[in-house]
């Protein structure tokens, strides 16, 4: 299993960005997913993830309300849209996969992750 993360940049504070991430396997529907990131000199932390259906999201506090994970089954793909946003928010992005049904925030759940995709926003 591989994935494939894109979309990063470099943005201004107020700005939006799409982070996409492609699953390398048919049963995509068999995987939760979610987003992570890693600022300089900090600890991995979890952002978002969504559950095999899509019915059923969670996000950190901090990102409540700018973004909004979402998946698309016909191309084993899942995005995370960010609107709003600040230089907080820079930092290495991450997507993970879960063989599973529900969502998951802990890193510790997940089985498979993709390499990071900056994202850089300037005040």
């Amino acid at each position: 299993v591989q994935l494939q993360a894109s979309g990063g940049g470099l943005v201004q504070a107020g700005g939006s960005l799409r982070l996409s991430c492609v699953l390398s396997e048919r049963s995509f529907s068999n995987f939760a997913m979610g987003w992570f990131r890693q600022a300089p000199e900090k600890e991995r932390e979890f952002v978002a993830t969504i559950n095999w259906s899509g019915r059923d999201t969670d996000y950190a506090d901090s990102v409540k309300g700018r973004f909004t994970i979402s998946r698309d089954s016909a191309k084993n793909t899942v995005y995370l849209q960010m609107n709003s946003l600040k230089p907080e928010d820079t930092a290495a992005y991450y997507c993970a996969a879960k063989y599973g049904t529900k969502i998951y925030s802990s890193s510790r759940d997940y089985d498979y992750w993709g390499q990071g995709t900056l994202v850089t926003v300037s005040s």
